[in-house]
């Protein structure tokens, strides 16, 4: 019984690990199609992002990373700065 706990243990572990993650942002001062752009191509050169999508009307910047891959807090707030634009917030989901 125990090996078998054990196991399941393992492969739970592995499991979350392989899982992407969804970080959206709220950005500040984004307002045009310009600037959507330019932080979207500012996050696609990140190696641990999978896709980028800009909600302009909620200034939301969502991020999903590859599978086992993760983006910080402070990357993002780099990502955003380093564009021209601040953050006012990150939420994350696990997928």
């Amino acid at each position: 019984m125990r090996k078998i706990l054990l196991t399941l243990a393992i492969l739970a572990a592995f499991s979350n690990s392989a899982l992407a993650e969804t970080v959206k942002a709220t950005v500040n001062g984004m307002v045009c199609g310009f600037c959507a752009t330019g932080i979207e191509k500012k996050f696609k050169t990140n190696p641990e992002v999978d896709t980028v999508k800009i909600d302009l009307a909620k200034k939301l910047v969502t991020v999903k990373t590859k599978p086992g891959q993760t983006i910080s807090d402070a990357k993002i707030t780099e990502v955003v700065k380093y564009a021209g634009y601040s953050v006012d917030k990150i939420v994350r989901e696990k997928k």
